[in-house]
C-alpha cells in the first residue's frame, strides 16, 4: 500500500511539474529591429507603467523613475512590482531582448520563473513585438536605480508561483489582436492601445471563476483588483451621459478634473490620467474613438 501511494504521489508531482513548466518563446520570434525610443516612451505613458512600478512614496526622489517596490495589495496577497530601470543588479539592465519579450508576452522571468498575473502580461501579449522592443529601448535609456526586489506576500508563494503555470494554460491562448478590416485606422489603433499596452481590461473587465478575463463582457466593469468596490464600465459612455462624444473624452484624458471631469484625476485613475495626458493627441483621439464606439 505504501509503495502504491509513493508511486501515485511521484506521478502527481511529475504531472504538476510538467503542466506548470514555463513555456518561453523561441529566440527566432524576436526579429532584428532598430528600436524607436520615442515610440517606446509613448507606449510607456499609454501603459501608465509608472503607476504600478513607482517606488514607495516615502523613498521617491525628484525624478519619477519606475524603480518599483510600491505595494500593490489584492485580496490574494500583496505584490511589489519590478524595478524597470536598467540597474544591472536589481533592475532590467542585464535582460536581453528575448528576456523582455518573454516577460511581456509569457509572464516568465529571465530566471525561468512565472510572474504572477498582477503583472498584466495577459494583455501585453497582444502587443506587436516591435512595440515591445521599443518599450524596452526607452526603459534602457532611463537612469539606473538600485532597488532590490521583494517577494510577493502570498500564501505558499513558491508553490503558488509555480501553479501559475497551470493557470496560464487557461488564460494565455494563441489569439492575436488582428485589426478589424471593417473599421478605420484610428479605431483599430485605439483598440490596440486599450487592449494591449493600455491593459484597460485588467481592471475594467470582469473575470470568471478561474480569474480569467471574461471577454464577452470586456470593459463592462468589474470588482476593484484591490478589493475596494467596483471599477466602472467603459461601455456606453455617451448613452450613459458620461461624455458627449470622442473629443470630449480626449479633453477628459488631457485635463481630468481641472476641466470638471469627475473621478479622473483622483482615486485609482489619478496617476493613469496623468500618464495619458502625456500622449500625443492623435493617440488619445484613437483611444477615445474606440471607447465611445462600445455599446
Amino acid at each position: 500500500m505504501g509503495a502504491t501511494l509513493a508511486v501515485v504521489a511521484t506521478a502527481g508531482v511529475f504531472a504538476f511539474l510538467v503542466l506548470t513548466r514555463p513555456n518561453p518563446i523561441d529566440a527566432a520570434a524576436v526579429p532584428s529591429h532598430e528600436p524607436d525610443r520615442s515610440n517606446g516612451e509613448a507606449l510607456y505613458h499609454a501603459g501608465s507603467c509608472f503607476t504600478c512600478h513607482a517606488p514607495p512614496r516615502e523613498t521617491r526622489g525628484e525624478k519619477s523613475l519606475p524603480s518599483g517596490g510600491k505595494p500593490f495589495p489584492t485580496p490574494v496577497g500583496t505584490f511589489f512590482p519590478q524595478n524597470l530601470t536598467p540597474d544591472p543588479e536589481t533592475g532590467i539592465g542585464r535582460w536581453s531582448a528575448l528576456d523582455f519579450v518573454n516577460a511581456m508576452w509569457r509572464g516568465i522571468s529571465p530566471r525561468g520563473r512565472h510572474y504572477f498575473p498582477a503583472f498584466p502580461y495577459t494583455s501585453y501579449r497582444f502587443m506587436r513585438v516591435e512595440d515591445v522592443l521599443d518599450l524596452r529601448a526607452y526603459l534602457m535609456s532611463l537612469e539606473p536605480v538600485r532597488s532590490p526586489p521583494r517577494e510577493a506576500d502570498v500564501l505558499f508563494v513558491g508553490l503558488t508561483r509555480r501553479g501559475v503555470g497551470l493557470w496560464k494554460r487557461l488564460a494565455l491562448d494563441d489569439r492575436t489582436d488582428a485589426p478589424d478590416p471593417s473599421r478605420g485606422a484610428a479605431w483599430n489603433r485605439g483598440r490596440y492601445l486599450v487592449r494591449g499596452v493600455g491593459h484597460c481590461g485588467e481592471c475594467h473587465t470582469p473575470r470568471n471563476w478561474l480569474m480569467v478575463l471574461d471577454e464577452p463582457r470586456a470593459l463592462a466593469g468589474a470588482p476593484h483588483p484591490r478589493g475596494e468596490g467596483q471599477v466602472p464600465s467603459l461601455r456606453g459612455l455617451v448613452a450613459r451621459e458620461r461624455y458627449k462624444d470622442a473629443p470630449d473624452l480626449v479633453l477628459a484624458f488631457q485635463y481630468g478634473e481641472t476641466f470638471g471631469y469627475d473621478k479622473l484625476s483622483s482615486g485609482g485613475m489619478g496617476d493613469i490620467q496623468e500618464s495619458l495626458a502625456l500622449l500625443p493627441e492623435a493617440e488619445l483621439s484613437a483611444i477615445a474613438e474606440y471607447l465611445i464606439s462600445l455599446p
